[in-house]
Protein backbone atom coordinates (compact mmCIF):
# COMPACT_ATOMS: atom_id res chain seq x y z
CA UNK A 1 0.00 0.00 0.00
CA UNK A 2 1.43 3.58 -0.71
CA UNK A 3 1.93 5.58 2.06
CA UNK A 4 -0.20 8.62 2.25
CA UNK A 5 0.90 12.52 1.73
CA UNK A 6 0.95 14.00 4.84
CA UNK A 7 -0.84 17.39 4.62
CA UNK A 8 1.19 20.27 3.69
CA UNK A 9 -0.28 22.72 1.17
CA UNK A 10 -4.13 24.01 1.82
CA UNK A 11 -6.39 22.35 -0.56
CA UNK A 12 -8.89 24.60 -2.53
CA UNK A 13 -12.55 24.30 -1.04
CA UNK A 14 -14.84 23.32 -3.80
CA UNK A 15 -16.83 26.78 -3.04
CA UNK A 16 -15.71 29.93 -1.58
CA UNK A 17 -16.51 30.52 1.74
CA UNK A 18 -18.41 34.07 2.89
CA UNK A 19 -16.93 36.62 3.22
CA UNK A 20 -15.54 37.65 6.20
CA UNK A 21 -17.56 40.86 7.43
CA UNK A 22 -20.71 42.57 5.71
CA UNK A 23 -22.77 45.88 5.40
CA UNK A 24 -25.97 45.60 7.24
CA UNK A 25 -28.62 48.59 7.88
CA UNK A 26 -29.90 49.59 10.91
CA UNK A 27 -31.96 52.24 12.60
CA UNK A 28 -31.96 53.50 15.98
CA UNK A 29 -34.20 54.44 18.51
CA UNK A 30 -33.99 57.92 18.87
CA UNK A 31 -34.21 58.71 14.91
CA UNK A 32 -35.95 57.83 12.14
CA UNK A 33 -33.81 56.71 9.03
CA UNK A 34 -31.38 54.62 7.49
CA UNK A 35 -27.80 53.83 8.28
CA UNK A 36 -25.42 50.75 7.17
CA UNK A 37 -22.53 49.15 9.67
CA UNK A 38 -19.85 46.48 8.72
CA UNK A 39 -20.41 43.56 11.20
CA UNK A 40 -18.34 40.38 11.72
CA UNK A 41 -19.97 36.93 9.65
CA UNK A 42 -19.76 33.56 11.12
CA UNK A 43 -20.55 30.42 9.40
CA UNK A 44 -21.11 26.71 10.76
CA UNK A 45 -18.67 24.60 9.64
CA UNK A 46 -19.37 20.81 10.18
CA UNK A 47 -16.13 18.61 11.00
CA UNK A 48 -16.18 15.11 10.20
CA UNK A 49 -12.99 12.71 10.48
CA UNK A 50 -12.81 9.58 8.02
CA UNK A 51 -16.39 10.53 7.50
CA UNK A 52 -17.79 10.29 10.75
CA UNK A 53 -19.07 13.72 12.43
CA UNK A 54 -17.49 15.24 15.10
CA UNK A 55 -18.36 18.78 16.23
CA UNK A 56 -20.48 21.62 14.46
CA UNK A 57 -18.30 24.90 15.31
CA UNK A 58 -19.42 28.59 14.87
CA UNK A 59 -16.35 30.04 13.16
CA UNK A 60 -15.67 33.46 11.38
CA UNK A 61 -14.94 32.25 7.53
CA UNK A 62 -11.09 32.77 7.24
CA UNK A 63 -8.25 30.56 7.24
CA UNK A 64 -10.44 27.36 8.16
CA UNK A 65 -7.40 25.12 6.80
CA UNK A 66 -5.72 26.92 9.87
CA UNK A 67 -8.72 26.32 12.41
CA UNK A 68 -9.05 22.76 11.49
CA UNK A 69 -5.35 21.74 11.84
CA UNK A 70 -5.14 23.78 15.01
CA UNK A 71 -8.77 22.25 16.20
CA UNK A 72 -7.25 19.10 15.70
CA UNK A 73 -4.15 19.26 17.71
CA UNK A 74 -5.56 21.35 20.20
CA UNK A 75 -8.32 19.12 21.02
CA UNK A 76 -6.12 15.90 21.06
CA UNK A 77 -7.46 14.00 18.24
CA UNK A 78 -4.27 13.81 16.28
CA UNK A 79 -0.59 13.94 18.16
CA UNK A 80 0.76 16.14 14.91
CA UNK A 81 0.11 17.13 11.19
CA UNK A 82 1.37 14.37 10.00
CA UNK A 83 -1.65 12.26 11.30
CA UNK A 84 -3.75 14.43 8.39
CA UNK A 85 -3.35 12.73 5.23
CA UNK A 86 -6.13 15.03 3.32
CA UNK A 87 -8.45 17.60 3.90
CA UNK A 88 -11.50 19.07 1.87
CA UNK A 89 -13.62 22.42 2.37
CA UNK A 90 -17.52 22.37 1.05
CA UNK A 91 -20.52 24.16 1.70
CA UNK A 92 -21.91 27.76 0.22
CA UNK A 93 -23.41 30.48 2.62
CA UNK A 94 -23.57 29.95 6.34
CA UNK A 95 -23.01 25.94 5.80
CA UNK A 96 -19.64 25.14 5.54
CA UNK A 97 -18.26 21.46 5.65
CA UNK A 98 -14.60 19.82 6.56
CA UNK A 99 -13.73 16.61 5.31
CA UNK A 100 -10.74 15.21 7.17
CA UNK A 101 -8.72 11.87 6.80
CA UNK A 102 -6.49 11.29 9.54
CA UNK A 103 -4.26 8.21 10.19
CA UNK A 104 -5.96 5.36 11.50
CA UNK A 105 -4.08 5.14 14.67
CA UNK A 106 -5.92 9.01 15.45
CA UNK A 107 -8.98 7.78 14.54
CA UNK A 108 -9.04 4.82 16.51
CA UNK A 109 -8.17 7.23 19.35
CA UNK A 110 -11.03 9.73 18.33
CA UNK A 111 -13.52 7.02 18.49
CA UNK A 112 -12.55 5.87 22.03
CA UNK A 113 -12.69 9.48 23.12
CA UNK A 114 -16.38 8.72 22.56
CA UNK A 115 -16.75 12.54 22.21
CA UNK A 116 -19.67 14.23 20.51
CA UNK A 117 -19.13 18.00 20.11
CA UNK A 118 -21.70 20.76 19.71
CA UNK A 119 -19.09 23.29 19.51
CA UNK A 120 -19.96 27.25 20.14
CA UNK A 121 -17.78 30.06 20.40
CA UNK A 122 -18.15 30.35 24.09
CA UNK A 123 -17.56 26.89 25.88
CA UNK A 124 -14.56 24.80 24.40
CA UNK A 125 -15.60 21.84 26.57
CA UNK A 126 -19.07 21.34 25.39
CA UNK A 127 -20.08 17.35 24.91
CA UNK A 128 -17.30 16.16 27.06
CA UNK A 129 -18.64 13.39 28.59
CA UNK A 130 -16.16 12.31 31.42
CA UNK A 131 -13.82 14.69 33.75
CA UNK A 132 -10.74 12.81 32.33
CA UNK A 133 -11.21 14.23 28.93
CA UNK A 134 -12.08 17.67 30.43
CA UNK A 135 -8.45 17.27 32.81
CA UNK A 136 -6.32 15.22 30.59
CA UNK A 137 -3.20 13.94 31.48
CA UNK A 138 -0.72 16.00 29.56
CA UNK A 139 3.23 16.03 29.26
CA UNK A 140 4.95 19.07 31.22
CA UNK A 141 7.36 21.59 28.88
CA UNK A 142 10.85 21.35 29.02
CA UNK A 143 10.68 25.16 30.53
CA UNK A 144 12.06 28.15 29.21
CA UNK A 145 13.30 31.57 29.95
CA UNK A 146 10.63 34.46 30.36
CA UNK A 147 10.88 36.98 27.64
CA UNK A 148 12.30 40.08 28.42
CA UNK A 149 10.38 42.87 29.58
CA UNK A 150 11.27 44.81 26.85
CA UNK A 151 9.13 42.83 24.12
CA UNK A 152 6.15 43.86 26.19
CA UNK A 153 6.31 47.37 25.98
CA UNK A 154 3.52 48.97 23.87
CA UNK A 155 2.05 44.74 22.66
CA UNK A 156 -1.46 45.86 23.06
CA UNK A 157 -0.80 48.50 20.29
CA UNK A 158 1.50 46.31 18.14
CA UNK A 159 -0.88 43.57 18.17
CA UNK A 160 -3.46 46.04 16.53
CA UNK A 161 -2.10 45.57 13.04
CA UNK A 162 -2.96 42.09 13.13
CA UNK A 163 -6.57 42.69 13.73
CA UNK A 164 -7.54 43.94 10.20
CA UNK A 165 -11.07 42.57 10.93
CA UNK A 166 -11.81 43.49 14.20
CA UNK A 167 -10.37 46.98 13.51
CA UNK A 168 -12.75 46.80 11.17
CA UNK A 169 -16.27 45.82 12.32
CA UNK A 170 -14.91 44.61 16.19
CA UNK A 171 -16.52 41.66 17.64
CA UNK A 172 -13.30 38.76 16.95
CA UNK A 173 -10.59 37.89 19.10
CA UNK A 174 -7.36 37.86 18.23
CA UNK A 175 -4.31 35.74 18.71
CA UNK A 176 -0.87 36.40 17.73
CA UNK A 177 2.60 35.19 17.73
CA UNK A 178 5.52 36.36 18.77
CA UNK A 179 8.57 34.80 17.59
CA UNK A 180 11.96 34.27 19.67
CA UNK A 181 13.82 37.56 18.34
CA UNK A 182 10.43 39.36 20.05
CA UNK A 183 8.85 40.42 16.96
CA UNK A 184 5.51 39.64 15.91
CA UNK A 185 5.25 37.09 13.02
CA UNK A 186 1.54 36.32 12.43
CA UNK A 187 -1.85 36.64 13.82
CA UNK A 188 -5.29 34.85 13.52
CA UNK A 189 -9.06 36.09 14.00
CA UNK A 190 -12.24 34.38 14.84
CA UNK A 191 -15.67 35.16 16.44
CA UNK A 192 -14.32 32.37 18.98
CA UNK A 193 -11.63 33.06 21.08
CA UNK A 194 -10.60 28.98 20.87
CA UNK A 195 -10.91 29.32 17.05
CA UNK A 196 -8.48 32.66 17.29
CA UNK A 197 -6.57 30.30 18.94
CA UNK A 198 -6.48 27.11 16.70
CA UNK A 199 -6.29 29.24 13.57
CA UNK A 200 -2.74 30.77 15.07
CA UNK A 201 -1.50 26.46 16.00
CA UNK A 202 -2.79 25.22 12.60
CA UNK A 203 -1.06 28.03 10.66
CA UNK A 204 2.01 27.95 13.19
CA UNK A 205 1.87 23.99 12.06
CA UNK A 206 1.30 24.38 8.77
CA UNK A 207 3.94 26.72 7.88
CA UNK A 208 6.57 25.02 10.07
CA UNK A 209 7.40 27.95 12.27
CA UNK A 210 9.80 26.83 15.03
CA UNK A 211 8.28 27.31 17.92
CA UNK A 212 11.16 27.54 20.51
CA UNK A 213 11.50 30.34 22.24
CA UNK A 214 8.44 32.05 21.00
CA UNK A 215 5.22 33.58 22.64
CA UNK A 216 1.33 33.11 21.53
CA UNK A 217 -0.57 36.29 22.42
CA UNK A 218 -3.99 36.28 23.12
CA UNK A 219 -6.88 38.54 23.43
CA UNK A 220 -9.47 36.56 24.79
CA UNK A 221 -9.76 35.88 28.85
CA UNK A 222 -7.44 33.30 29.52
CA UNK A 223 -9.13 29.89 30.84
CA UNK A 224 -8.49 25.98 31.06
CA UNK A 225 -9.39 24.89 27.22
CA UNK A 226 -6.17 27.99 25.89
CA UNK A 227 -3.66 26.38 28.42
CA UNK A 228 -4.27 23.13 27.35
CA UNK A 229 -4.17 24.05 23.44
CA UNK A 230 -0.77 25.60 24.03
CA UNK A 231 0.69 22.77 26.22
CA UNK A 232 -0.21 20.20 22.90
CA UNK A 233 1.36 22.69 20.62
CA UNK A 234 4.27 22.60 22.51
CA UNK A 235 4.49 26.59 22.67
CA UNK A 236 6.45 27.50 25.71
CA UNK A 237 5.15 31.05 26.47
CA UNK A 238 1.61 32.23 26.83
CA UNK A 239 0.71 36.42 27.24
CA UNK A 240 -2.86 37.13 27.90
CA UNK A 241 -4.37 40.66 27.95
CA UNK A 242 -7.13 39.31 30.37
CA UNK A 243 -6.60 37.65 33.75
CA UNK A 244 -6.39 34.01 33.77
CA UNK A 245 -8.77 31.95 35.89
CA UNK A 246 -7.27 30.07 39.08
CA UNK A 247 -7.48 26.34 37.29
CA UNK A 248 -5.61 27.51 34.02
CA UNK A 249 -3.05 29.46 36.47
CA UNK A 250 -2.45 25.86 38.50
CA UNK A 251 -1.86 24.34 35.01
CA UNK A 252 0.29 26.45 33.90
CA UNK A 253 2.33 26.57 36.68
CA UNK A 254 2.25 22.56 37.00
CA UNK A 255 3.28 22.06 33.03
CA UNK A 256 5.98 24.75 33.16
CA UNK A 257 4.45 27.08 31.19
CA UNK A 258 5.31 30.28 31.06
CA UNK A 259 1.81 32.45 31.70
CA UNK A 260 1.79 36.40 31.50
CA UNK A 261 -1.13 38.60 31.97
CA UNK A 262 -0.49 42.05 30.18
CA UNK A 263 -2.93 44.80 32.08
CA UNK A 264 -4.10 48.01 30.41
CA UNK A 265 -2.30 50.47 32.95
CA UNK A 266 -0.56 48.33 35.09
CA UNK A 267 3.36 46.34 34.68
CA UNK A 268 2.87 42.76 33.24
CA UNK A 269 2.01 40.06 35.77
CA UNK A 270 3.76 36.85 35.78
CA UNK A 271 1.43 34.40 37.00
CA UNK A 272 4.01 31.01 36.39
CA UNK A 273 6.42 30.34 37.20
CA UNK A 274 5.25 31.00 40.59
CA UNK A 275 7.71 33.73 41.51
CA UNK A 276 9.31 33.08 45.21
CA UNK A 277 8.83 35.77 47.74
CA UNK A 278 11.90 38.16 48.83
CA UNK A 279 11.59 38.75 52.42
Amino acid sequence: MNAKRPLCAAPAPNSPAPAASQTYHYATLEQSGDAATVLAEEVALAIAYNGISQAVMLVTPTDLEDFIVGFSLGSGIIDNANDIYDLKLTGAGSAQYAHVEIASRAFWNLKQQRRQLAGTSGCGLCGVEAVEQALPDLKKLPGAPLPPAQWLEGLRQRINDFQPLGQHCGAVHAAVYMDAKGELLMGREDIGRHNALDKLIGALVRQHIDLNGGAAIVTSRCSLELIQKVLRAGIQTLISLSSPTGLALQWARRHNLNLIHLPQKSAPRVYSPAQEIQS
